[in-house]
C-alpha cells in the first residue's frame, strides 16, 4: 500500500467510527447539496401506500399529535439500514416495501461503490424490503447488499436529528469533531492518524522484541548448551545407517575372515575346487565344441562361467587381505552411535533427520537472541521516528483546536442569543492527554453557562432538554458553515419554544437549507411556514381500518394548515390573518 493510500484508508476508517457531522469520507468543506428527490412506502405500520416527491432547500412536516410523523421517519429509518422486525407490516400477509432515490451526484461517493461492487447512479435507488415471514432485504440500484453496507450508505446520506442525538452533544468525541471541523483539521486528521497507526505498529513490534528478549534470555544458556550438543556430532543425511553397517563389519571381523577363507578354499582347492572342476569341464566341452552349434554354446556358455568364477575368486582373494581386525575405529563408531541413539531418545525422535530439524531450530533461536540486541535498538530508533511525527503533528492539531476556539463560542453564544438563551456562555476546554488517541493528544470539553454569575459545568450536568436542542441546533448551523453535511431531518427540534423564539429557530434552519437539504417536522406555524414547500400528515379511517397519509401542500391548503396551528379547527380570522403574514 502506497503512503496516499495509507492516508486515504485512514480518513475512510475515521469518518467511519465517527458518522456524526460528516457523512461523505470523500469530499471535504464542500457546498454542493445532495437530495432525497423521492420517498415511496408500502404496508409499513399504519402506512398502506405513500409515494412523495422532494425538493432542495427547506421542507416542513406538520401534522396532529398521533398522526403518523414518527412513522414516516420509521419507515426512512428502515430503508437507511435500521433493524425491523414483523410488527413493522401493516398487512402481516404481504411484504412491506419502502425505497428512496437520492440524486448523490454532489456526494462523490464512486469509491464507495468502487470498493463495494456497486452500480454507480447519479439516481441511487435504496430499497428494503420485509417479508412476512420475517425476512428481510436490502437493494441499491437493485444490486442485493448487507444490512451493514445499507447502513454505511445511509449514514453518509441522511442525518436523523432526534432526542437520542441530541445526547450526543454531550460526548466529548462530538465535541472534538466540532472544533476539528471548524478548524480545518481534515488533512491533518489524516496524516496524523497514518503516522500514528505506524507508531502503534512500530511500538507494538518493539515490545514483542522486549518480551521475547526477557523470556528467551533465561532459556539461552540452554538453548546453548542443546545447540553445542547436537553439533559435536556428525548429523548428515545416511550417516546413522552408514555408521550401523561399518559397525557390524568391524564387530564379526572373525567371522567374516573365516568365512572368505573358506570361500577361496571352495574356490581353489586342486581336489574338491570348484575352478580345477570347472576348467575340466571346460577341456572336455571343448573337445566336441566342433560336433555341432549345441556343443558350441555349451563349450561357450561353461568358458563364461569359468571365467566369471575365476574373478570371483580374485576378488574374495582380495577382500580376505584387505580385512583386518581395527579395535580403535570399532570403538569410535560404536561411540558415535550411541551418541546417536542417546539424542533421539533425549529429543524424543527416531530419526537423524530429525535431529538435524532441532538443530536448524536451535541455532535460530540462539542467533535470535544474540541478534535481539541490534533490533531492540533499530526498532526503538523506529519507534522514536514515529513518536516525534506524530507529536508534531498532535501539536498541529491542538494548536489549530485552540485557535478555533473565540470563534466557536462566539458563533454559538450569537445564535443561542437568537434563541432566546441571552446569557447564555461557552468556554471550550483543550486538556492534553497522557497518550496518543487516534484523534491526537487532546481531550475537548464544551462548558456551558445558562445565566450570568452561574459557573460553567459540563453540558450533560447542565444544560436541560430544551437547552440541549436549541444549542445542537446552533451547532449544526455553524457546521452547515464549515463542512458538507447530510440531508438533514429534525425531529421536532423545537419542541419547548414559541414565538420569536420559534421564528429565530425558522430562520436558522432556512439559511443552513441554502446549503443543504432540510427537513423538520415541527408543531410551531412559524417553523412551518419557513419551509420552501410544506408536507401534512394525517390519520383516516376507512373499511379496512386507520391509514396514515401525506399530503403535499399548496399555498391555499398551507394557509388553512397554519390557521389551524394558530388558532384551532375554528380558523378565527386574526388566525388565517396570521397565517398569510407567516407566509409573506
Amino acid at each position: 500500500m502506497s503512503y496516499f493510500e495509507a492516508l486515504s484508508s485512514s480518513v475512510m476508517s475515521y469518518d467511519t467510527q465517527y458518522p456524526i457531522l460528516n457523512t461523505n469520507p470523500y469530499l471535504y468543506n464542500t457546498k454542493s447539496l445532495a437530495l432525497l428527490t423521492q420517498l415511496s412506502i408500502q404496508n409499513y405500520a399504519l402506512i398502506d401506500d405513500i409515494n412523495v416527491a422532494f425538493s432542495a432547500g427547506f421542507t416542513t412536516i406538520t401534522g396532529e399529535t398521533g398522526a403518523g410523523k414518527s412513522i414516516l421517519l420509521g419507515g426512512l429509518a428502515l430503508v437507511l439500514g435500521k433493524r425491523a422486525d414483523l410488527t413493522s407490516l401493516k398487512d402481516p400477509t404481504k411484504k412491506c416495501i419502502i425505497e428512496a432515490v437520492f440524486d448523490i451526484a454532489p456526494y462523490a461517493l464512486q469509491p464507495f461503490f468502487q470498493e463495494n461492487d456497486l452500480d454507480y447512479e447519479i439516481h441511487t435507488v435504496l430499497r428494503r424490503e420485509i417479508l412476512p415471514s420475517g425476512k428481510s432485504r436490502a437493494f441499491v440500484n437493485d444490486s442485493p447488499v448487507t444490512l451493514d453496507l445499507l447502513k454505511g450508505l445511509g449514514v453518509q446520506l441522511v442525518d436523523i436529528h432526534s432526542q437520542h442525538q441530541t445526547l450526543r452533544l454531550t460526548g466529548s468525541d462530538f465535541q472534538r469533531r466540532v472544533v476539528d471541523a471548524m478548524a480545518g483539521n481534515g488533512e491533518i486528521l489524516i496524516t496524523y492518524k497514518a503516522h500514528w497507526e505506524a507508531y502503534k505498529k512500530a511500538a507494538k513490534e518493539l515490545q514483542e522484541l522486549l518480551d521475547f528478549q526477557a523470556s528467551a534470555t533465561k532459556e539461552h544458556e540452554y538453548h546453548t548448551f542443546l545447540l553445542q550438543e547436537l553439533e559435536a556430532v556428525p548429523l548428515s543425511t545416511g550417516i546413522q545407517e552408514a555408521l550401523e553397517a561399518e559397525y557390524e563389519q568391524l564387530s564379526h571381523v572373525e567371522h567374516i575372515l573365516e568365512q572368505l577363507s573358506l570361500g577361496h578354499q571352495l574356490l581353489h582347492n586342486e581336489q574338491i575346487g570348484i575352478l580345477g572342476t570347472l576348467a575340466n569341464l571346460k577341456k572336455a566341452l571343448q573337445s566336441v565344441a566342433h560336433f555341432g552349434p549345441a556343443y558350441q554354446a555349451l563349450h561357450e556358455r561353461i568358458q563364461s562361467i569359468y571365467l566369471e568364477t575365476d574373478d570371483l575368486a580374485s576378488e574374495v582373494e582380495q577382500i580376505k587381505e584387505g580385512i583386518a581386525a581395527h579395535p580403535e575405529r570399532l570403538e569410535t563408531v560404536n561411540g558415535q552411535l550411541q551418541q546417536l541413539y542417546a539424542l533421539q531418545k533425549k529429543h524424543q525422535v527416531d530419526t537423524v533427520a530429525a535431529l538435524i530439524t532441532l538443530k536448524e531450530q536451535f541455532a535460530k533461536k540462539v542467533q535470535a537472541v544474540e541478534n535481539s540486541e541490534a533490533r531492540i535498538r533499530a526498532k526503538e530508533t523506529e519507534v522514536a521516528q514515529y513518536t516525534a511525527l506524530v507529536e508534531e503533528y498532535a501539536l498541529k492539531l491542538r494548536e489549530a483546536r485552540k485557535a478555533i476556539v473565540p470563534t466557536l463560542v462566539n458563533q454559538l453564544q450569537e445564535t443561542l442569543y437568537a434563541l432566546g438563551m441571552p446569557s447564555a456562555s461557552f468556554t471550550v476546554d483543550i486538556t492534553p492527554l497522557d497518550s496518543y488517541k487516534p484523534y491526537g493528544k487532546d481531550e475537548v470539553t464544551f462548558l456551558f453557562s445558562a445565566n450570568k454569575g452561574v459557573s460553567y459545568g459540563a453540558l450533560k450536568k447542565v444544560a436541560s432538554g430544551g437547552e440541549l436542542s436549541r444549542i445542537m441546533l446552533a451547532v449544526k448551523s455553524i457546521l452547515a458553515e464549515y463542512e458538507q453535511l447530510p440531508t438533514l431531518i429534525f425531529d421536532e427540534i423545537d419542541t419547548g419554544v414559541s414565538g420569536e423564539i420559534a421564528t429565530q429557530m425558522g430562520d436558522i434552519m432556512q439559511r443552513m437549507s441554502q446549503t443543504l437539504q432540510l427537513f423538520t417536522i415541527t408543531h410551531l406555524p412559524q417553523v412551518a411556514s419557513k419551509g420552501q414547500q410544506q408536507f401534512k400528515v394525517y390519520k383516516k379511517e376507512g373499511e379496512n381500518g386507520t391509514s396514515t397519509h401525506l399530503k403535499t401542500l399548496n399555498t391555499e391548503e398551507r394557509i388553512v394548515e397554519l390557521a389551524e396551528m394558530l388558532g384551532g379547527k375554528s380558523l378565527p380570522a386574526s388566525a388565517v390573518a396570521h397565517a398569510k403574514q407567516l407566509l409573506q
